[in-house]
């Protein structure tokens, strides 16, 4: 008999408590084995029963949901989904946590509680099942990088000049369970005057433009939130926004951005294998297409599109991946040419982009 899932449900709302345990425990596969009001219980529970996976909130009595987590994966690191309803109007909050080393956050409904969280009950599992497959460590992802040294890295980084003459090639990135910190990482090594990227990751409304400030005062790459119809230019990085999918479209010699709100593929609204279809459809050759860490199949299909179309295909590796779903999945299907650890495919994407062009 397989064993269930343990999870920990940490919230100092006792109707969310019942909610959740509730939730959880309708799945086979998984069980609430203790639930904690505050983290201080909670530290007790932990030693206690182990769990496989915790849920957090954020704001709680006694110690803040942001300290415990900080303290929790530096101490005794483990799968941790937040779960908090300032995880969706406070999108930094969010931000901050993953950082910290959560794998991944489900938002609170900000009306009716219980029906919409039973509502988000497929969801909720689905998360669960892959936090507790993620790998995590004392903070593997953010490493005590303080904001200024990665602000020192990204001075560093514009005095890289790589001297394309060709304003044709464009990368096309996506991710989704683990991926804002692994494409902080990969943006932060890449020089600014790299040719345009565009980016899909899973993420809801108002969160993506968030993301795409932090990075923006990071890296040495211009990093917006994409708008419909703008033109593609190198040295920018765009961000598909939350709940629009992203392509990429041709106005007689320019490529430009565009932005829908058709049905979810894949469940995902935005999709990686949009963008990526658009890429294989109009850019062809002139593509890199880079796949990081994320949980299900988004993207796999249009990889492979990608690398039909003679693009140059790259996905993270699994020692390096917090959820190794999407690189497998497009592994499996051989579309892809290459895979590499995340430290490697920033200056990987620089060689597949000169073997393409011609260097000044």
């Amino acid at each position: 008999m397989t064993k269930k899932i343990s999870v920990l449900v940490v919230d100092d709302s006792a109707l969310i408590r019942k909610l959740l345990t509730d939730i959880i425990n309708s799945h086979a596969d998984m069980q609430v084995v203790a639930v904690a009001p505050d983290p201080l219980v909670a530290r007790e529970l932990i030693k206690q029963h182990n769990p496989d996976v915790l849920t957090l909130d954020v704001e709680m009595p006694r110690m803040d949901g942001l300290d415990f987590l900080e303290r929790l994966m530096r101490l005794r690191p483990m799968p941790v989904l937040m779960v908090s309803s300032l995880t969706e109007k406070g999108s930094e909050v969010t931000l901050r946590a993953l950082e910290l080393g959560a794998v991944d956050y489900i938002a609170k409904p900000k009306v009716d509680i219980a029906s919409g969280l039973q509502g988000y009950s497929e969801l909720i599992a689905e998360k669960i099942r892959a936090c507790a497959q993620a790998r995590v460590s004392s903070r593997g992802r953010q490493q005590d990088v303080s904001a200024a040294s990665l602000r020192a890295k990204t001075v560093a980084a514009t005095s890289k000049r790589v001297g394309y003459k060709s304003t044709e090639k464009i990368v096309f990135l996506g991710a989704s369970t683990g991926g804002t910190e692994a494409i902080k990482d990969f943006l932060i090594d890449l020089p600014a005057d790299m040719p345009a990227i565009m980016i899909t990751q899973h993420m809801p409304e108002n969160f993506t433009r968030t993301f795409a400030e932090r990075l923006d005062k990071l890296c040495a790459l211009r990093v917006k939130e994409a708008v419909d119809n703008e033109r593609v230019l190198p040295g920018y990085v765009y961000i598909a926004p939350g709940n629009q999918h992203l392509e990429v479209k041709r106005s007689g010699a320019n490529y430009m951005t565009r932005l829908h709100s058709g049905p979810p593929v894949n469940r995902h609204r935005p999709s990686v294998d949009v963008l990526f279809n658009s890429a294989a459809q109009l850019v062809a050759n002139n593509a890199v297409a880079v796949i990081l860490t994320g949980m299900g199949k988004d993207g796999a299909l249009g990889m492979l599109e990608m690398q039909r179309a003679g693009a140059h295909t790259l996905a993270q590796d699994e020692a390096s991946c917090v959820v190794f779903g999407m690189p497998k999945e497009a592994i499996t299907l051989g579309g892809v040419d290459e895979v590499l650890p995340l430290t490697q495919l920033p200056a990987r994407v620089i060689e597949c982009l000169g073997q393409r062009t011609n260097r000044v």
